[in-house]
């Protein structure tokens, strides 16, 4: 097992591991983002709420990962994106996601429409008014 794989949550239950990862430097935890962004997929999950906050302490680094998402069919996945982590980012950092939130806002998908994406994105649009 690799350094990084013994830091992951092996479960949804896991919030030992996850509470592990607060310890960790800004530099660790940024390697960790890909695989930790898999785990707000259902923020039902037990420990969905507080990878999220860890995201949020990395909201630059986060971005990318978040553009893939929201490229994604995955629809509910692309409304805890921008509902746990977009929402509160700084307005300077939702400003390099605003193609991405006009698209979604404006011509949403049905899928999008159907799980209230567009709304979403509309909601954090308004922050950069």
């Amino acid at each position: 097992m690799s350094a990084k794989q013994s830091l992951l949550p092996r479960d949804k239950h896991d919030i030992e591991r996850v509470n592990n990862i607060n310890n960790i430097s800004e530099k660790d935890l940024v390697l960790l983002i890909p695989d930790l962004i898999i785990w707000i997929q259902d923020m039902n999950w037990p420990i969905a709420l507080e990878i999220s906050k860890l995201l949020l302490k990395v909201p630059e680094q986060t971005i990318p990962h978040v553009k893939d998402v929201l490229a994604t069919n995955d629809h509910i996945w692309k409304y805890w994106c921008l509902e746990y982590l977009v929402k509160y980012f700084p307005v300077d950092l939702i400003k390099a996601l605003e193609p991405e939130l006009n698209r979604i806002a404006n011509h949403p998908s049905r899928g999008e429409e159907i799980e209230e994406v567009h709304e979403a994105a509309q909601k954090i649009l308004e922050k950069l008014k």
